[in-house]
């Protein structure tokens, strides 16, 4: 009887060590299908921990180890790119970290340094507060608009406009010095604009035979600034243009200079630029890209800035709303120096 028992014992304990010995024999073989990789995470703050993993996308890894990326931040690799044997470092940066970046950018073959600094450059948030003119329009006697630019009608004046006042508020956002938003938090109407009123007449209307209205130039002067300059040769160049109008200029509505050019002459839309101190006042340049509009694409330098170098040219336009769709080109321009 003892026998037997003993002889059950034993072969309890056989298969006991032959379990043992396939379950362990099983977690070798999944070890070794399964690759274990130690991967360095270096967070925005510098904060660096090494993590065991057997994932190997970017963004398994952290969803494993609890790491949350910020709308904010930037990953290197890319959330969904697989970790290598040859690149076991996820880096999280801060957006507004250009230092940062160009570390990361460094490590990576395909990424263009510049191009991220020029993204990622800090931006610049500004509150200012502009005094602006408000445009009246013209009216008929029956109080219906005019546009006294596109009618074959003659008209005369029966009672003059005058433009009003406003003073808004805009926050501005710049990046790299160039304006990339403006956002209007208020207005305050401090005079409201004067409608003109006019009526049809049979008489040809004095506004008609005038060069300008409301400073925009004809074509007639356009053909005669053209004419000024035949026989000169021309320097071609290709200039970062802006645009600009008197509300932008910080002089107040109410001011005697208010539009009032460098040259003394009043700044007039399709006729007026500035430009840098290489070109006199006067110098008439001729711009492709502006050849539809109503001065045929040529202007006249009648005003300065501060900002205006050289390389720059800034478009005089007569509303706010034409500088913002304009923005800034690089144009191509024919500059005729006397």
């Amino acid at each position: 009887m003892k026998e037997n028992e003993q002889a059950s014992l034993s072969i309890k304990k056989i298969a006991l060590i032959t379990i043992m010995l396939i379950f362990m024999l099983g977690i070798g073989v999944r070890a070794t299908t399964t690759n274990i990789n130690t991967v360095k995470i270096i967070l925005s703050d510098d904060y660096q921990i090494e993590v065991i993993t057997t994932k190997t996308v970017v963004s398994e890894i952290l969803e494993e180890n609890h790491i949350i990326v910020l709308p904010t931040e930037n990953v290197f690799p890319a959330l969904d790119a697989e970790i290598t044997n040859g690149n076991s470092t996820i880096t999280i940066t801060s957006s507004e970290d250009p230092a940062q970046l160009v570390t990361v950018a460094d490590q990576s073959e395909n990424i263009n340094i510049e191009q991220i600094l020029s993204n990622y450059s800090p931006i610049v948030e500004k509150q200012i507060t502009k005094s602006e003119i408000i445009q009246y329009e013209v009216l008929d006697e029956d109080g219906n608009v005019i546009d006294l630019d596109n009618t074959t009608k003659n008209y005369k004046t029966k009672k003059s406009g005058k433009v009003g006042r406003k003073q808004a508020v805009y926050k501005i956002k710049y990046q790299n010095d160039v304006e990339i938003e403006r956002i209007i938090i208020s207005e305050n109407i401090i005079q409201e604009p004067v409608n003109e009123i006019v009526v049809e007449t049979t008489e040809v209307s004095s506004r008609s035979s005038e060069s300008y209205r409301t400073g925009n130039m004809s074509v007639q002067n356009a053909t005669s600034l053209a004419k000024l300059v035949e026989g000169i040769e021309p320097q071609v160049k290709t200039l970062n243009s802006s645009a600009y109008t008197a509300s932008t200029c910080g002089k107040d509505p109410s001011s005697p200079g208010y539009g009032i050019t460098a040259s003394g002459a009043k700044a007039s839309a399709w006729y007026t630029v500035a430009a840098g101190p290489s070109y006199p006042i006067g110098t008439i340049v001729y711009i492709p890209y502006f050849a539809d509009k109503p001065n045929g694409g040529w202007f006249v330098v009648q005003d300065r800035g501060g900002a205006i170098k050289d390389n720059k040219l800034d478009v005089y336009m007569d509303t706010f709303n034409e500088c913002q769709i304009f923005g800034r080109r690089n144009l191509e321009c024919y500059i005729y120096v006397k």
